[in-house]
């Protein structure tokens, strides 16, 4: 702010009062502002804006739990449709492409052997692999095995029945077939 103006001029004569007045304490000035014209830079008056503090108190970012408290997590619902549907969902099927279970390739013979007792003593067709049998050709541990383990698959799939074997085996959707013999 300026100070005021003192007038000393004839006697009688009554000054003009001050045209600057002191801003209040809290009032912070802005620069002058510069206003381009056509006919060249022309200075604005300076304009005095009142801004409420920038200081924002928030809560502290880590509040303790009271001893002994475990919150628990979150429950999810399944969302609600509305209205209810009025068409009945299709009945569970089967997957329409035909799988296979299988020997792994990379298994050792005496592991995919004993795979495949297990398999024989759990129900899997083995006679079909027997020297006498329409399957025992080619005779290899890996075309037997895989035989016996799809065998067994094929009848318990439908009650659960997996195709692991102890990691020995797994699905394929070609048929066996066609790369055993």
């Amino acid at each position: 702010p300026n100070p005021p103006i003192i007038f000393s001029g004839p006697p009688g004569i009554v000054p003009n009062p001050p045209s600057i007045f002191p801003s209040p304490p809290q009032a912070i000035p802005t620069p002058t502002g510069y206003i381009p014209s056509p006919s060249g830079p022309v200075l604005s008056p300076p304009y005095y804006e009142l801004s409420p503090p920038t200081v924002v108190v928030s809560p502290p970012y880590n509040v303790p739990s009271p001893f002994g408290f475990n919150p628990s997590p979150p429950e999810f619902l399944p969302p609600i449709v509305y209205p209810p549907p009025t068409v009945l969902p299709p009945p569970n099927r089967a997957p329409t492409t035909a799988l296979w279970c299988v020997a792994k390739p990379s298994v050792p013979g005496p592991i995919m052997q004993e795979a495949m007792n297990y398999a024989c003593a759990s129900g899997a067709d083995c006679d079909s692999i027997q020297p006498s049998g329409p399957c025992f050709q080619p005779d290899t541990i890996f075309a037997h095995a895989s035989y016996a383990f799809n065998s067994y698959w094929q009848k318990t799939k439908i009650a659960g029945g997996t195709c692991e074997f102890g990691g020995t085996a797994m699905l394929v959707t070609v048929d066996p077939s066609e790369f055993l013999h």
